[in-house]
């Protein structure tokens, strides 16, 4: 499978994950007056999976370094 395609194939599911975590019945679910370290709950979770959601996109397109491609060298004859 091409590189480029799997990279997309992350991208759309990493957006489709991002979509379902910030969806309104998510959200609503963490409106509670609750506080963490005196923050609101909902304030940690949407900027904690903002930034998962950011460091799987970078892991998403991240390349790796190809090997280069051997030359043909002279055998000296």
């Amino acid at each position: 499978m091409k590189t480029e395609y799997k990279k997309n194939k992350r991208l759309v599911a990493l957006f489709l994950l991002g979509l379902a975590l910030f969806n309104y019945p998510i959200l609503f679910l963490l409106n509670l007056d609750i506080l963490v370290f005196g923050l609101p709950l909902l304030y940690i979770y949407i900027f904690g999976i903002w930034g998962l959601l950011i460091l799987l996109a970078a892991l998403a397109t991240r390349t790796r370094p190809q090997e280069p491609i051997p030359t043909p060298t002279d055998s000296g004859s």
